[in-house]
């Protein structure tokens, strides 16, 4: 039998500290800084427009999905 596990482990998290990391080293010459700030201003912006939400919980919302489209890659 496979004894291999299909759920993602902690590899993640080692590419999320990586990537954060990078960001605060190299500033906005790293790659992922740039659309990781444009995430945090579009979830910034549905922020305002919609009713439910407030813009710092847009503005993370945004960062944190756009950090995760890059550590996925």
């Amino acid at each position: 039998m496979n004894q291999q596990d299909p759920r993602p482990g902690p590899d993640w998290v080692e590419g999320v500290k990586t990537e954060v990391s990078g960001m605060a080293r190299e500033g906005m010459n790293h790659p992922s800084t740039k659309p990781v700030l444009t995430g945090a201003a579009i979830g910034a912006a549905a922020g305002l427009l919609l009713p439910v939400l407030s813009i710092p919980v847009g503005l993370i919302a945004g960062a944190g999905f756009a950090l995760y489209q890059r550590v996925k890659k």
